[in-house]
């Protein structure tokens, strides 16, 4: 994970798994990265892998930022990240544009 100042705000680098295994390490990293206020963007390309632990912390943090009167924007989405998204519906929830890449055409179209 690493944390670079923005002018208006936080940049928020998050790699590896956001896990049940990492989530008692990250919680309080990631609630430290909350600026007093401003805008906090949180990159999520280097996120391996994400189960409902790794979810709850996001929506904690983005609790956390909106009592706060910080503004936070989830960029870059993995596909990790995508996939839980997806799988609970829950891109709205965050209010950020998911760029979902086009799925790879099937290798093989006789396999049906």
């Amino acid at each position: 994970m690493d944390s670079a100042d923005q002018r208006k705000g936080a940049l928020l680098r998050l790699e590896g798994e956001m896990s049940i295994y990492k989530a008692a390490e990250l919680k309080q990293t990631l609630l430290a990265a909350v600026p007093a206020a401003g805008t906090l963007e949180a990159d999520l390309s280097g996120v391996t892998e994400m189960d409902t632990a790794g979810l709850q912390l996001l929506m904690l943090v983005k609790k956390t930022a909106q009592e706060r009167g910080v503004d936070l924007k989830l960029v870059n989405h993995s596909p990790a990240v995508v996939d839980v998204f997806e799988l609970l519906n829950l891109g709205t929830f965050f209010g950020d544009p998911l760029v979902i890449p086009p799925r790879s055409a099937n290798p093989n179209p006789s396999a049906r």
